[in-house]
């Protein structure tokens, strides 16, 4: 379930928009100008915003601009118009939009973006955890006069561009070998830290690629 702002002038597509994702399951703002979505977007902090570009006061790309600008576009937006053009849409994904959906809008299309746009966020924000974690682990062996290998203790980068498989597995392997680092190679206490039986732990380890004998030099 997540929260998710509707922000569009028509009474009609915000009633039909919140209808269909509250039968979904989740918990639906709705905002009919610019002014509404700023504060909405600031009192219940959405998991993914629907904006309209078409808007009476200020129109949505401005919005998303406004937005990236000051550093709150940290969820997905993604935006809706039935009269846009192609370059307008373009504009929209350079500033930050997740992506564009054309009025009449239907179900699946709706809810595929939605789907999409949840979970990218989702594993941006693991990857945002594995980072600090990563940070953490320099941070406590350097304190203590260890020495251990950059690829596992300096922060990670991840192409956040790539498929969602390929990025979750990305994600994956520097999870396992951080976990693998952190307790010297053993297998044993990795799958009672991570919750996983050790044959398919190994397995899981294998399949991703990660090395267990540099995993236990390092350990």
């Amino acid at each position: 379930m997540a929260n998710i702002l509707v922000v569009d002038d028509e009474l009609g597509i915000r009633d039909l928009l919140s209808e269909i994702l509250f039968d979904e399951g989740h918990q639906v703002e709705l905002a009919e100008n610019a002014a509404m979505a700023r504060e909405a977007r600031l009192r219940m902090r959405p998991d993914l915003v629907l904006l309209d570009i078409w808007m009476p006061d200020t129109d949505g790309v401005s919005l998303l601009k406004e937005w990236a600008t000051a550093g709150l576009l940290n969820m997905p937006v993604i935006m809706m118009s039935g009269h846009a053009t192609i370059d307008t849409a373009v504009d929209a994904v350079k500033i930050g939009a997740h992506a564009f959906l054309e009025k009449p809008i239907t179900l699946q299309k709706l809810l595929t973006a939605v789907e999409q746009g949840l979970a990218r966020d989702q594993v941006k924000q693991a990857i945002v955890s594995a980072s600090a974690s990563h940070t953490a682990l320099l941070s406590s062996t350097l304190a203590h006069g260890e020495v251990i290998s950059a690829a596992l203790a300096v922060q990670q980068t991840f192409d956040l561009d790539r498929p969602l498989r390929e990025a979750r597995d990305a994600f994956e392997k520097a999870y396992f070998e951080f976990h693998l680092a952190h307790e010297a190679g053993s297998m044993t206490k990795v799958a009672e830290k991570t919750g996983l039986e050790r044959t398919h732990l190994y397995r899981k380890l294998k399949q991703l690629g990660v090395d267990l004998s540099r995993s236990k030099r390092l350990g």
